[in-house]
């Protein structure tokens, strides 16, 4: 039999060094998901298409409370919304037992859609309208009040509705983490997160229920929520002591990384990421220290998203052309850009052959259908030669891109979810010319051309 024809390629390598390419290995095939043959799916529902595993989202979601819980044992865990709020995704977090954490009036209105009370529903977020902290109120929401103006509209909002709001302080704080999050909520160092408490306390309009900190995102080391940890039991502490107020939670917020690899790092993420045990430890070493604690007993509260979903998807996605740059390394067009992948600007995204490919490696850009330079899936990889119709799997894509994406030249594909029985379950529709166009409107003078 005739053996493919392959380019040669040459390479200028560094023995017992890393390249920018990473470490060279074989490129496994992957051809289903959860049992599922990626071919079928292609066939039935057409690429590019994402896929999203339930069995994935509820064995990390009970992984993650059983590991709180064997660090302290009041721990809830709040799903955050902007991380994927597909109402099917959302639904099983809730299955779940999780919460509902919102940051604007559209994700409040997800949650409610969804059959979640106002009581089980976190509102955080720098900019929360007067219309949607008034729903909030009404409806007992747990609202984390981000600067002194939302303080103050609250408080105007309390009295027009006769209702005392249920609430928390947001602070931030330096825990090493860099750059620091800074721009939301107050200040713990320089005193200006206990000078909002009594602020609070002393309009007598609102019940003051807990504090709440988020330190950043994508966090590589478990010790910086230690320190947020204590830093929070000690300002309520300090609450305790100066007012006598006890307060029902602590919320730590999210940012656990998942086992994607950023652009900066060379060790992959299933290494450089911390485990859930890693974090539970720290977070559970400061409230175990806390004598605050060993009094009240205050809950713990996750915000926990990426690292949730993130390993539950995948986009499959197909060959459109190739060619060989100036460079030297090979660029493959992919039907599935950074409009349905968003999150390729700031990982270096696997890309899986669904078969098993013959013949020598090249370096390989993987660009999106985009007409744009910077629509560019993954950075050039050793890979094996693809061709017109080859499917890739590319993954982990659970987090952020469905909400974050873009409707930006192309429509966006159908996203699947396979169950925990193996079914394939349609849970969005890709869109048409009529999604578009459906709420535009022409002048009539522009009707005609």
């Amino acid at each position: 039999m005739k053996k493919t024809y392959i380019a040669p390629n040459i390479e200028r390598n560094s023995a017992g060094n890393m390249n920018k390419y990473g470490a060279k290995s074989v490129v496994r095939h992957q051809d289903s998901i959860e049992g599922v043959l990626i071919s079928n799916l292609v066939k039935e529902y057409g690429s590019p298409l994402i896929v999203l595993s339930e069995a994935q989202m509820r064995k990390r979601y009970r992984r993650l409370h059983d590991v709180m819980q064997m660090h302290y044992p009041k721990v809830e865990i709040a799903w955050s919304y902007k991380t994927n709020y597909l109402g099917a995704v959302c639904s099983i977090f809730h299955q779940e037992g999780a919460r509902a954490e919102v940051v604007s009036r559209m994700e409040y209105e997800m949650a409610r859609r969804l059959g979640i009370e106002g009581k089980d529903i976190i509102f955080n977020g720098p900019g929360k309208s007067p219309e949607a902290l008034r729903i909030a109120i009404e409806e007992s929401a747990l609202i984390h009040i981000d600067h002194l103006d939302e303080l103050y509209l609250i408080e105007k909002l309390a009295k027009e509705l006769d209702l005392v709001p249920q609430v928390a302080i947001r602070v931030n704080m330096d825990t090493g983490i860099v750059p620091q999050w800074s721009r939301f909520g107050f200040n713990y160092e320089n005193g200006e997160a206990y000078r909002t408490v009594q602020r609070l306390l002393s309009g007598k309009a609102m019940k003051l229920r807990g504090l709440h900190t988020h330190i950043g995102t994508f966090i590589l080391d478990a010790n910086p929520y230690y320190w947020a940890a204590k830093a929070l039991l000690d300002l309520a502490q300090k609450i305790e002591q100066d007012h006598g107020i006890v307060l029902d939670y602590i919320d730590l917020g999210g940012g656990f990384a998942s086992q994607n690899t950023l652009h900066s790092q060379y060790t992959p993420g299933e290494f450089a990421s911390p485990s859930f045990d890693q974090y539970a430890t720290a977070i559970g070493n400061a409230f175990n220290e806390s004598s605050y604690v060993s009094k009240s007993l205050p809950t713990l509260v996750l915000e926990t998203g990426r690292a949730l979903v993130d390993e539950a998807g995948a986009i499959i996605s197909s060959v459109l052309g190739k060619k060989n740059l100036p460079t030297g390394e090979r660029a493959i067009i992919l039907d599935a850009g950074v409009n349905t992948t968003i999150t390729a600007w700031w990982y270096k995204l696997k890309v899986t052959p669904t078969r098993s490919f013959p013949g020598a490696y090249q370096n390989t850009i993987f660009y999106g259908p985009l007409c744009m330079n910077i629509d560019v899936i993954r950075p050039a990889v050793p890979f094996p030669d693809l061709h017109f119709g080859d499917i890739v799997l590319i993954s982990p894509t659970g987090a952020y891109n469905n909400t974050q994406w873009m409707q930006f030249i192309e429509y966006r594909p159908k996203i699947l979810l396979i169950t925990e029985t193996g079914q394939v379950e349609l849970i969005r529709e890709s869109e048409t010319l009529a999604d578009i166009i459906g709420r535009e409107r022409i002048p009539e003078h522009l009707s005609k051309i």
